[in-house]
């Protein structure tokens, strides 16, 4: 329900329904052989099939525009949610399965929470690169405009060329060139800078 109806398909491909199907594989796993994993080397495996859904899934809500709060309160609802339906259901939980359920949600949410940040990094700096590229620009057809300006009104001021011929329409030119470079620019220099400081 965090979600709205919009949101892209991808987020539920790597989100919370991955991460359940990844977690009942894990539980069945450890069923079967009879205990926990309780040492980080035994952890490793299935964190690493977490972590790297979870990471997608991070990514991915950070190019929806989503929040990082979101992403942590995506995976914190299933461990309610699961308690919740076990509730309904009339189902117990063992100490070791919740212990799972927590250590897979410690692992997922890290992991989509680094993810999330790196993405954030890379479009922040791809922003700003954006940013310094259009300023660099737009300076630079500024400052050509503006000495064309200069000298056509220097050749004006010299009383030999009058205002209507070649260099006054050469300046008109320039003028109207000038308006529409900030018309045309600085919007969208403004919105570039806008969304890196969003983000």
């Amino acid at each position: 329900m965090r979600f709205e109806p919009t949101a892209d398909a991808a987020v539920f491909d790597h989100g919370v329904p991955l991460f359940l199907q990844q977690l009942v594989e894990i539980l069945r796993e450890e069923q079967t052989n009879s205990a926990p994993a309780d040492t980080e080397a035994e952890q490793t495996p299935a964190p690493t099939q977490i972590g790297r859904a979870a990471a997608l899934h991070g990514a991915e809500l950070l190019r929806l525009g989503f929040s990082v709060d979101q992403v942590v309160h995506d995976y914190g609802d299933v461990c309610q949610s699961v308690t919740a339906l076990a509730g309904e259901m009339d189902e117990s939980i063992s100490i070791d399965e919740f212990r799972t359920l927590n250590r897979c949600l410690d692992n997922a949410i890290a992991d989509a929470v680094a993810s999330f940040g790196e993405a954030r990094q890379i479009s922040i700096t791809h922003q700003t690169e954006t940013l310094q590229i259009r300023l660099a620009t737009f300076s630079d057809e500024h400052r050509r405009l503006v000495e064309i300006c200069l000298q056509a009104l220097g050749a004006i001021r010299t009383g030999n060329i009058g205002p209507n011929g070649a260099t006054g329409t050469l300046l008109a030119h320039a003028l109207e060139e000038l308006r529409s470079l900030a018309d045309r620019t600085l919007p969208e220099i403004r919105h570039i800078s806008s969304g890196a400081k969003a983000t």
